[in-house]
């Protein structure tokens, strides 16, 4: 009998445990469904997350933006960059609208393709700058260099005053007061040495002219001199003083957009002292931050 009661009790007790717990198809009350919650949490994200296209050259530029690429991301900022070759498609492709800025030109080439092209851009901040430099396979300073030298430089007319003046500077010739970095090779007034200008080579190519041993010297912008594998620092015979340098590589808009937050933020991080760390440790003194 007590057997039987014993049996009972406990069919009685499994019976009310089924019917308090939770049913097959419901959960528990302190348990939350959360998936809602993180659908809307990654709606929330992608919403916050702007995306800034930006074009640059591939030396020193997209490194640099490559590396503010994390930073810019805790600010809900995603980077996409795109790597160009010269110095003209960068400014149409803004033109046109596939880019939000670029970053590969220095001030005075910026006025100069804004004169010439009625593009409107504006600089929305420096960032950094890249000595030029004056290279030879021949000779091993500039006081080597011999009557009627063959002086090979870009084809790029705003790059020319800089080369101009930096060849002053040097003492090597004398151009017409008050030229400044508008100096053109018809403002030389003086040539001691009656060096021989050839101004037919595009920037780009000017490392390879020099690898070939072409000239008697090249000047060569330090971006393409990097992509080539040189170091201004040690294998130019006379490097550019970055001190009170005009040509600050900056970054590049439609007019306007200097305004939007996620621009005024992309030139903030590259201007930020990790970045600035980052362009000292990489490159020495071939780069030099702005700031």
């Amino acid at each position: 009998m007590k057997k039987l009661a014993g049996i009972l009790s406990a069919a009685f007790l499994s019976l009310a445990l089924v019917a308090c717990g939770p049913a097959a198809d419901e959960q528990p009350a302190d348990q939350t469904d959360t998936t809602g919650d993180t659908e809307e949490t990654t709606e929330a994200t992608d919403q916050e997350t702007v995306k800034l296209v930006v074009g640059a050259s591939n030396v020193p530029h997209a490194e640099i933006l490559e590396e503010a690429a994390p930073l810019l991301l805790e600010e809900g900022i995603e980077i996409e960059v795109r790597r160009f070759q010269d110095y003209v498609l960068p400014n149409k492709t803004l033109a046109d609208g596939e880019l939000d800025a670029n970053y590969f030109q220095h001030i005075p080439y910026l006025t100069a393709q804004n004169e010439q092209e009625d593009y409107g851009f504006v600089n929305a901040g420096g960032i950094h700058i890249e000595p030029i430099g004056i290279y030879s396979q021949k000779w091993a300073s500039l006081d080597e260099l011999p009557e009627g030298a063959e002086i090979i430089m870009s084809s790029a007319i705003p790059d020319h005053g800089r080369i101009l003046a930096m060849l002053e500077q040097q003492g090597l010739i004398t151009l017409a007061e008050g030229v400044g970095i508008t100096a053109t090779l018809d403002d030389i007034e003086e040539n001691p040495k009656n060096f021989k200008f050839q101004d037919r080579v595009e920037a780009s190519l000017l490392p390879q002219a020099y690898l070939n041993g072409e000239g008697d010297a090249v000047l060569i912008n330090s971006n393409f001199a990097l992509g080539a594998g040189l170091s201004p620092g040690q294998d130019a015979i006379a490097l550019e003083s970055p001190e009170n340098n005009p040509y600050v590589n900056v970054i590049a808009v439609r007019g306007g957009d200097e305004e939007r937050e996620e621009i005024q933020k992309l030139v903030e991080v590259l201007q930020s002292e990790a970045i600035t760390n980052f362009i000292l440790e990489r490159w020495g003194g071939d780069v030099v931050p702005a700031n």
